[in-house]
């Protein structure tokens, strides 16, 4: 098939995690000959602020990190008949403009191919008003990451159709790195989040790392100073962004991560894991996640990671997994194992197209 991608950024993860699974998508298709291109727009705010912080430098580590991953960067004056000639698939995602969407919705309607948007996000349920402002009239159908979210879309009637098409590992970055020597003990990979999960952080990670005297770090973007501060104050290593192609081998060099979902994820949007739990189950390191609902049994809860209920519980598992290593061990390999029986960008392209066959 020749598909036409319309994304944010394929080459730029700053303070978009999208990136990730967008990646193992396009790098899937590609695998199975599929002629895959990729559009962005040439202001995407993920690459401006790449660009200030790391410099062409950081853009440079990516495509040595993703040789056959390539991307068109375009302007206002962007051909659609063009770059959608003889094209039979369009996959867009919800974090392109209003504009961009509905004129690629138009176009539709009078060229043959099978156009789906994408949505990865809690605006569905947490900013309704945004989702409206996309119309999706000419489009087949939506790929939504989670159940409630095609639900949704299905009830307000946003489009024709919907289906589940939940995040994924890339299992050819993400997999375990057993010769990279231990560092630590506790590693996190996340952004702040807007004051999203500012005190679940605060009782689930920073907490439990002064109790047990934990050597930790923790990466990311957009920490504001009183974060900063409070990483500081409990001993633990504030690292900045970290390449998401990077993440495995940070990974390997400590002995458990923690999953803190944010906010919405946990009041609104029952059965979505964020993509960073499926790449560290992915990596083979042991994984404690404070409370979600796993409504759609993408896990198993106690045998692929732990749930701790409160920061105590939390500690307790974490001095359980770096004291007993066949614990440890055990918990990892049933992690990864999961991931790769259901949770690989290999599923989730087999579902894309089997929804493409049923729209053909």
């Amino acid at each position: 098939m020749k598909i036409a991608c319309f994304y944010h950024s394929l080459i730029s993860d700053w303070n978009h995690g999208n990136a990730h699974f967008l990646r193992g998508v396009v790098a899937e298709l590609l695998s199975r000959g599929h002629e895959v291109r990729v559009y962005e727009p040439r202001d995407a705010w993920s690459v401006d602020n790449l660009l200030r912080d790391h410099g062409e430098q950081a853009i440079a580590a990516f495509h040595a990190a993703y040789p056959d991953l390539r991307s068109d960067r375009y302007g206002p004056d962007l051909d659609l008949d063009r770059v959608l000639d003889d094209v039979d698939l369009v996959l867009v995602h919800e974090w392109n403009e209003p504009e961009l969407v509905a004129r690629i919705g138009e176009h539709h309607a009078t060229h043959r191919y099978v156009l789906l948007f994408h949505d990865t996000h809690h605006r569905s349920v947490t900013a309704p008003d945004e989702i409206e402002r996309y119309d999706l009239s000419h489009y087949d159908g939506v790929l939504a990451f989670g159940g409630v979210i095609r639900d949704l879309y299905r009830e307000r009637g946003w489009a024709p159709r919907a289906w589940t098409w939940h995040e994924a590992a890339d299992v050819r970055t993400f997999k375990p790195l057993p010769d990279i020597a231990r560092e630590g003990d506790l590693v996190w990979v996340g952004n702040w989040g807007d004051g999203e999960r500012s005190t679940e952080l605060q009782e689930m990670l920073i907490a439990p790392v002064v109790a047990l005297k934990l050597r930790a770090r923790v990466h990311g973007v957009r920490y504001p100073e009183e974060a900063r501060d409070a990483l500081a104050g409990a001993g633990i290593t504030y690292a900045g962004w970290l390449p998401n192609f990077d993440v495995p081998a940070v990974f390997a060099r400590y002995a458990v991560t923690v999953h803190v979902p944010r906010r919405p994820y946990v009041d609104a949007l029952p059965g979505i894991p964020t993509i960073r739990m499926f790449e560290a189950l992915a990596c083979g390191i042991p994984l404690v996640s404070s409370p979600w609902h796993d409504t759609e049994g993408l896990f198993a809860a106690g045998e692929d990671y732990l749930v701790a209920r409160d920061g105590d519980e939390l500690r307790c598992f974490l001095r359980a997994i770096l004291c007993d290593r066949d614990f440890a061990a055990d918990l990892a390999n049933h992690g990864r194992d999961t991931i790769l029986a259901r949770h690989t960008c290999a599923h989730r392209v087999d579902a894309l197209l089997d929804i493409v066959k049923e729209l053909s």
